[in-house]
């Protein structure tokens, strides 16, 4: 990247932990829409990841990301290996206090650690301009915004829309591990969040009782372990109480041992 900044060119960064989809194509196309130059990532980072989740399972398919990111004019891949980012010597771990204590920060410790390690190395190593995550991991983004904030890094962090299947269930590398059952099952979660949102709109306000009717929505569901199901404010992840501007609707569900995340953001388009 450091050749197209001495040629004024604009770069653009994706970190991935690779098993590219259609929410990957989604992050690459907008950040080659704004950029000149333009990298993506592919290294699974065993440091977000708990001593009893899923890394040694996480879905791999370096030659289908590679041919996706030659169809989309990638210009870089950076495909670290493992003690390239984290050497024998290495002793040094990023904490982002207050954003990482609810939701996925309170159900996988060390998580955000972990991602908070990862995302600063990347920045570091590449220096883009921008740099591109997907809503669906809405913790995540604001994890990284505060990061990038606090640290004073000139990168512009932008957030993508979730791309969704046919029948509302965000894309996921997981989703592949879910059986005909378990898939039908997961579309639970979107159907909960929509509910949520048309609360809202009708002016629910009540933060407690319009998380009761996604809990019994989600309750339907008999394949489904909920995780968690809150209201918070988009901006610091926080629980609310009282939606009274734009809140986020997020959920963490588990189906058949598969770890599934959502959100939606609901707010009044009459305010």
């Amino acid at each position: 990247m450091e050749a197209a900044r001495r040629g004024g060119l604009s770069s653009g960064f994706v970190p991935t932990m690779g098993a590219l989809h259609e929410g990957h194509r989604k992050l690459i196309q907008a950040a080659r829409h704004e950029c000149d130059w333009l990298a993506v990532s592919i290294f699974v980072n065993p440091t977000q990841f708990g001593p009893e989740e899923d890394f040694d399972t996480y879905p791999r398919d370096l030659d289908s990301d590679l041919a996706m990111c030659r169809q989309l004019g990638v210009d870089l891949v950076f495909q670290p290996g493992r003690d390239e980012v984290y050497p024998a010597t290495h002793r040094t771990f990023v904490e982002v206090e207050t954003v990482t204590s609810h939701l996925c920060g309170r159900f996988r410790p060390g998580h955000f650690r972990g991602v908070a390690t990862v995302v600063l190395k990347l920045l570091n190593i590449l220096q883009p301009d921008r740099a591109y995550f997907g809503e669906k991991d809405a913790q995540q983004t604001v994890v990284v915004r505060q990061l990038v904030k606090d640290l004073n890094l000139p990168v512009d962090i932008r957030q993508v829309p979730t791309v969704r299947e046919f029948d509302g269930l965000a894309i996921s590398s997981r989703n592949q591990h879910l059986g005909p059952q378990e898939r039908r099952a997961a579309t639970v979660l979107f159907r909960a969040l929509k509910e949520i949102r048309t609360m809202v709109l009708q002016g629910a306000r009540d933060a407690g009782r319009i998380r009761r009717r996604g809990l019994r929505l989600l309750s339907q569901e008999p394949l489904v372990e909920v995780e968690y199901l809150e209201m918070v404010d988009p901006e610091t992840m926080q629980p609310i109480s009282q939606v009274r501007g734009p809140a986020r609707a997020a959920a963490a569900i588990r189906v058949g041992g598969v770890r599934l995340i959502d959100n939606l953001l609901c707010e009044d388009a009459g305010r």
